[in-house]
Parts: C-alpha cells; structure tokens; sequence
C-alpha cells in the first residue's frame, strides 16, 4: 500500500482536497484486506484495558462513516477510530471546506461534522464486528440539536456494543459554541449524563482543544479525573502559526505539521496536572517518527495520525513503530 500511495500521490494531490479524500476511500474498498497491525512485544500495549497490537493509531476524520476501518487496520495500525457521527445525518459545511496547505505540510478543515449518522454507521460495524481490532468511535451533536448532551446521551447508547472505546468530541471548532462544553459546569453536566448512560465497561474518552488557556485547561483535568477513562489531546486549533500557503486565511481547524508545537505542549500540561493517571492520546502534528517519539516523551500512552498520512502515507506507521 505505501508504494500504491507513492503511485497515486501525484493524482490525487493534483484533485480538489475533498474529492481526492472520497477517491481514497473508494480505492481502500477495493484493496484486498491482507495486512494485519504491525505488532512485537515491545509494541504491544495495554491502556484503560484495552490490548492494543502497537500505540499508533487514525485519527478521526479519515473514515467517518466506518466504511474502511478493517482495510486501514490492515496498512499497519494498532487501531482506528471512525467518525466524528452525529444522531442525524448532516451534510455539513458547504463546501469547499478542505483545504491542502503544501508549503506548510498542513491541513485546514471546516467539513462541520458531515456524516451518515447513528443508524448508517452502526450498521456498518455491526457487519464487520466479527473480523476484530480496536475500532473506536467518535461521536458528536448535530449542529441544530436543542440538548447537544442529549446527543451524546444517544451516542453511548447506540454504539457501547459495538465499539472499543467512545471518545467524547466536544473541540470541534466547525460547529458553533460546541467548544462550549469544555467549561468547567458545562463539562460536569455533560460528563454526569454520559456517564448514568453507560451500561457497559466499554472506555469512554474526552477530545480536547489545544487553544484552551492553561486556567481552563486545569478545569478540564479536574473535572475528568474518575470520569473519564482517557483524554485525547488534541482537535485542531483556529490559530495559524506562521504559514505560507496561500489556503492560510482559510476559516476552520488546522492540523498538520504547524499543530506540533501547540498540542505537544498542552499534552504535557495535561499529563502534569493530571500526575499522569488518565491515559493520554497524544494528537497533532505527528509526521515522522521524531514528532511521534515527542508524544510519547510529554506523556502520551498512545498516538493518532491524519494528517501525516496526506504526505507521507501508510508508511509513516511502519515508520513510527521502527522508531519505538
């Protein structure tokens, strides 16, 4: 498959963002799923009970709608998470919301949640339950529900049987005021209602922005110490460090290379003012086994990558588990 990206790379970088993203899901569908999760003993990890084949993972965003987890499973990692999903099917943002930032080896995204919804989305993983591997899902709040935590509420509830974790996404910069949920009344109410939902022992995760201010951020470690089972740090930010490309005034989150910095140092904070005893993701700006290694080091037990794969394809995975 890393030779296929290195092949396609140039047709689908020459296509609009969006639709060379839709081309690479259609082309995944047809690949033969061969591969399994690159793994040995000195990858192997066990976090908030979970045995995981190696500690790098997809980041949401790739798969929303769970149509290729197994065949990225196969490329080499040690778990996907699908989504972000909302109760509703959403068309999101219009577009064009998806932005390739060359020069600066960056990704700006204002897609606004657009997925298949609850019912399209669990019916795919019921289907594919089967084959095994750890298959989180992301879930959020349509963009016109009147009780966003009601949303959540329903999220738990249609998918702690058929997921291997549920991660909370509440640092979404693309649906308005939703990043509101990460103040300290808000988040315990949020976080109370989820957790009187859960009927089952399936771990349940936070996703937090990297452009809280460092007060706000300890509200959110504390209030998720014993009612959380991990963190995952970080969405995208709305800042815009120093890039070049002419995609930079672009309104919507950044990831990339440009995240590195921000979301390595808030993964740090986060792991210091929590004495390290939540589970981190450490999410942002991964692209080559260094920048991995650099999670890792400010207290991640695991890592996600996204953006990464736009330049670099499957085989920074292979890269990343070489270096550990």
């Amino acid at each position: 498959m890393s030779l296929g990206f290195t092949l396609a790379k140039p047709f689908l970088h020459a296509l609009d963002a969006e639709d060379s993203h839709r081309a690479t899901i259609r082309l995944l569908k047809c690949v033969p799923r061969l591969g399994a999760p690159l793994t040995s003993p000195k990858l192997k990890r066990k976090v908030f009970g979970l045995d995981f084949q190696n500690p790098v993972g997809l980041a949401p965003g790739f798969d929303k709608n769970a149509e290729v987890p197994d065949a990225m499973l196969a490329q080499g990692f040690g778990f996907v998470e699908i989504g972000t999903v909302t109760p509703l099917p959403q068309a999101g943002n219009p577009r064009p919301r998806l932005f390739r930032l060359t020069e600066d080896q960056a990704v700006i995204n204002r897609m606004g949640f657009n997925n298949d919804g609850h019912a399209a989305v669990l019916q795919r993983l019921i289907a594919r339950r089967a084959r095994g591997g750890i298959v989180g899902v992301n879930i959020g709040a349509n963009k016109e529900a009147n009780d966003r935590i009601a949303d959540y509420v329903t999220g738990i509830e249609v998918f702690e049987d058929v997921a291997s974790y549920i991660t909370i996404n509440i640092s979404s910069p693309n649906t308005p005021g939703l990043r509101n949920l990460q103040g300290k009344a808000d988040l315990q109410k949020l976080l109370e209602r989820v957790n009187a939902a859960r009927k089952t022992k399936t771990p349940m995760l936070l996703k937090i922005a990297p452009d809280l201010a460092e007060d706000d951020l300890k509200d959110v470690a504390d209030v998720c110490m014993g009612a959380v089972d991990g963190v995952i740090v970080s969405n995208t930010t709305l800042s815009r460090p120093n890039l070049k490309s002419r995609f930079a005034a672009e309104t919507g989150g950044l990831s990339g290379a440009p995240l590195f910095d921000l979301s390595t140092r808030c993964l740090a904070s986060f792991h210091q003012m929590t004495d390290g005893k939540i589970p981190l993701i450490g999410v942002g700006g991964i692209t080559s086994a260094e920048t991995a290694l650099a999670k890792f080091k400010a207290g991640a037990s695991l890592v996600q990558i996204y953006s990464g794969l736009v330049y670099k394809g499957p085989a920074l995975v292979k890269e990343i588990c070489a270096a550990l």
